[in-house]
């Protein structure tokens, strides 16, 4: 009885929370049904919905939680679910004129998903009874059991189909991706929403004594430290949090004037561990267990001057390579991470919303025109790009001339600049650069030496395919198969293609695989040979191709024979792939094999 209760306590919490997110409801069910068509039919634009809907939610939960912390009458909850519509519908006409989802696009959105649910916690907190920290348990917890239980009904959603495939019926592949889709996208924010609690808000001034209590006893519940959570952040983390520390106080010790500077590697693990020690502050900053106190007490002062190396070091790494979108973020996040540290050392725990309120404003900070991570980035690698390019006099006006002959450390920063605006699809917002200009074809003749340097082994790929309208004439043969040819393969191995029945023999066509080629064989009894077919003739005929020029070939082109007195062997390609370079490069192929025994 106690399990059926339970069940009916959960169908309960989550129809509560549709009821009090009705927007983020709404938005979220559309996301699901947006991206179930989008698995179906896979159309462009269907990721612009889907990820403006996503946007819309997470407003529409920000604003509940404004409307319940400073607001009571329904018009005030409708005027600012209102407001983040309209801000949602502002988004999705801000990325809609776009051709594709860039990265540039796909970064914006996932900081401002974030800032909206820093922002999501922090509103509760805002001069109220219950800190930041209480709310951010309580979201923590909630984010892993609904993960957690999303994960566990998606995997036993997963065993019935597949056992449902085997015994039954056959279950197309869409079908796992539908339900995680439903499992993910609509039930996991939904748990989520119904484990958040209605905290102390403007309706609550008319409230009675008793339900005040009922209410804060709820709450308190809901953010106390579970034991085994103390547990693990206590006598886990906090130790080897400890012991990462002193291995890279050693470190940056003994290369603070050497290898520290320029460590790329580095970067990453120094930004992990600050989010790492900002993360368990908030944690543990309601537990008084001695290993907590004392890692409240060190570990910020720890923090600030390790963060403050890894920002300088980041910073001086700009006059080397410039000014990118995750240099940006690394740097800002260095300056969060520094004042952060420092408002730990000196401010009462209990004041730690602070800090989240900054990451919020920095947040924004980088995804706004004209300071955002992505303009400034743009504009940095634009300026390199036209300094190097005047100090060579290889730019008149907006003309670009050839300098074959300049610096290598200039080549490169002239690869590096225009190969990172190529990759952000800059390309167009370079005046200075011609419209038409392709990255990886028109480089050379553009700037008189190859972008992956002067010393540097240019590779020669080629991509042919045979025309659509080909008709293989199949008379005289005994069998048809097809096959994939890949070179360098498993060498000393054999793989069987297929068994040939004919005038009561049994034959078998197999490719023999060698460092260098791929060699189909036809095997009859007693494992005689009967004829083989290199394979590396195919790529050998097409090794004058030139990458770019021509990607059809004809029929004609594509067939190649091979015959004894024993047998016929007649190779037509599909397709073909391959990357000519000195080290070696790859051979790729997909073809028909037509077979004729003349025993």
């Amino acid at each position: 009885m106690s399990r059926i209760n339970r069940f009916k306590n959960t169908l309960k919490g989550l129809t509560n929370a549709i009821a009090r997110f009705p927007l983020t409801s709404v938005f979220l069910l559309a996301a699901a049904i947006v991206n179930a068509i989008d698995i179906q039919r896979g159309k462009d634009d269907f990721p612009k919905y889907f990820l403006s809907l996503i946007i819309g939610a997470s407003l529409g939960a920000a604003a509940q939680m404004v409307y319940e912390r400073f607001f009571h009458k329904r018009s005030s909850g409708i005027a600012l679910n209102a407001a983040a519509a309209i801000l949602t519908l502002g988004y999705f006409l801000i990325i809609f004129p776009a051709p594709e989802l860039s990265l540039e696009i796909t970064v914006r959105t996932i900081v401002a998903i974030f800032a909206l649910f820093i922002t999501f916690i922090l509103i509760p907190a805002i001069r109220s009874r219950i800190s930041f920290n209480e709310s951010f348990m309580v979201a923590f917890k909630a984010f892993f059991i609904s993960i957690f239980f999303a994960g566990i009904i998606f995997a036993g959603t997963s065993i019935i189909m597949g056992a449902t495939n085997i015994l039954l019926f056959t279950v197309k592949s869409k079908a796992y991706t539908h339900a995680m889709n439903i499992i993910f996208v609509l039930f996991a924010p939904v748990y989520f929403l119904s484990l958040i609690p209605a905290y102390y808000g403007k309706s609550d001034d008319a409230a009675s004594e008793e339900a005040m209590e009922s209410k804060e006893e709820k709450i308190n519940k809901m953010a106390d430290c579970p034991k085994y959570l103390e547990i693990l952040i206590s006598y886990i983390i906090i130790p080897l949090t400890a012991v990462f520390t002193a291995i890279l106080a050693v470190y940056i010790l003994m290369n603070i004037g050497r290898a520290f500077w320029t460590d790329n590697l580095l970067e990453p693990m120094l930004v992990s561990y600050s989010i790492t020690v900002i993360v368990v502050y908030i944690l543990a900053s309601r537990l008084e267990n001695k290993f907590a106190q004392l890692f409240r007490r060190i570990f910020p002062k720890i923090l600030v001057p390790i963060v403050v190396f890894q920002t300088i070091a980041s910073v001086m790494k700009i006059g080397d390579m410039g000014m990118t979108h995750s240099r940006y973020y690394v740097i800002l996040f260095g300056i969060f991470a520094t004042v952060a540290g420092v408002l730990f050392s000196f401010m009462p725990v209990r004041k730690n919303g602070i800090v989240a309120g900054i990451l919020i404003i920095l947040s924004l900070i980088s995804i706004v025109p004209p300071v955002d991570a992505f303009t400034v980035s743009r504009s940095n690698q634009i300026a390199i790009l036209r300094n190097v390019l005047e100090k060579n006099n290889m730019l008149a006006g907006n003309t670009i001339k050839p300098g074959p002959s300049i610096s290598k450390e200039d080549k490169k920063k002239i690869a590096d600049s225009l190969g990172y605006l190529n990759r952000m699809d800059y390309i167009d917002k370079i005046p200075f650069i011609p419209a038409d200009f392709n990255y990886y074809s028109d480089f050379d003749k553009t700037f008189g030496f190859n972008q992956y340097g002067i010393d540097a082994e240019i590779p020669k790929f080629v991509y042919l395919k045979l025309v659509d309208d080909a008709m293989i004439r199949v008379a005289g043969y005994d069998a048809m198969a097809s096959t994939s040819i890949n070179i360098p393969g498993r060498s000393g191995e054999e793989e069987i293609i297929g068994i040939i029945t004919t005038s009561g023999k049994s034959f078998t066509l197999k490719k023999r695989y060698t460092p260098e080629d791929n060699i189909i064989v036809l095997v009859g009894e007693n494992a005689t040979e009967k004829i083989s077919f290199s394979s590396k003739r195919i790529f050998d005929a097409f090794a004058e191709s030139q990458s770019g020029v021509k990607d059809t070939i004809s029929l004609e082109e594509a067939t190649f024979s091979e015959e004894n007195e024993n047998a016929a062997i007649t190779v037509v390609v599909q397709t073909l792939s391959m990357e000519n370079v000195s080290s070696g490069g790859y051979y790729n192929a997909d073809a028909y094999i037509l077979v004729k025994i003349k025993e």
